[in-house]
């Protein structure tokens, strides 16, 4: 029950973009159209998953036994940005379809400090290795549900008559703002599913 309370939490009460603000450049520059959302989730997904391992092993079995955890934000953002790019060249050899529909996404998220935020995060949570991957995951399916939603309210916004003073930047600050807000309505959930399950 534990892993399902940090699996909803972290999609719906803290998610990442809208309530942490992590994320928040990707969010605004990928959300135009809702292929284009659902590419960079994907990718978010399988890329914050599989640092999110990767950094939490560095932790506990490089930095933290010869005491190194100052250099803890360099040796992740190493290691993310290596990983983007192994990622990156076996995708291209093993699958080309793949790699077409991820590769303009993939150089992104070297950039994306939701991937970093997560990383420190679990750390931080001191979570184990499989709280670790559980929240990773359901932070990237709720990054990507938040591009998802807000894609297809910036493409119904695109048939509108939206006033002048309002037209492009402005209107979508406001309606993130305004999407943030809908999201806050879920902050109850946690406190009423750790009571539900006797956390």
């Amino acid at each position: 029950m534990e892993y399902l309370l940090i699996f909803i939490s972290a999609i719906f009460v803290n998610n990442i973009v809208l309530s942490q603000f992590l994320g928040i450049c990707p969010f605004l520059g990928v959300s135009k159209k809702i292929e284009t959302s659902l590419g960079m989730g994907a990718a978010v997904t399988f890329v914050l998953t599989l640092s999110t391992i990767v950094t939490w092993l560095v932790q506990k079995y490089v930095l933290d036994p010869f005491e190194l955890q100052y250099l803890q934000t360099l040796a992740f953002i190493l290691v993310i940005a290596a990983l983007v790019q192994m990622v990156e060249i076996i995708l291209k050899k093993v699958s080309p379809s793949l790699y077409k529909a991820l590769g303009i996404f993939l150089p992104l998220i070297t950039t994306n400090c939701a991937v970093l935020g997560v990383a420190i995060l679990v750390i931080q949570k001191d979570f184990t290795l499989l709280e670790s991957v559980v929240y990773a995951f359901s932070t990237a399916i709720g990054f990507a549900l938040a591009l998802v939603i807000f894609a297809g309210i910036r493409e119904q916004q695109s048939l509108v008559n939206i006033p002048k003073g309002m037209q492009g930047m402005a209107i979508v600050l406001v309606t993130a703002g305004l999407l943030s807000l809908a999201f806050m309505g879920f902050s109850g959930l946690e406190g009423g599913l750790k009571t539900l399950f006797g956390l």
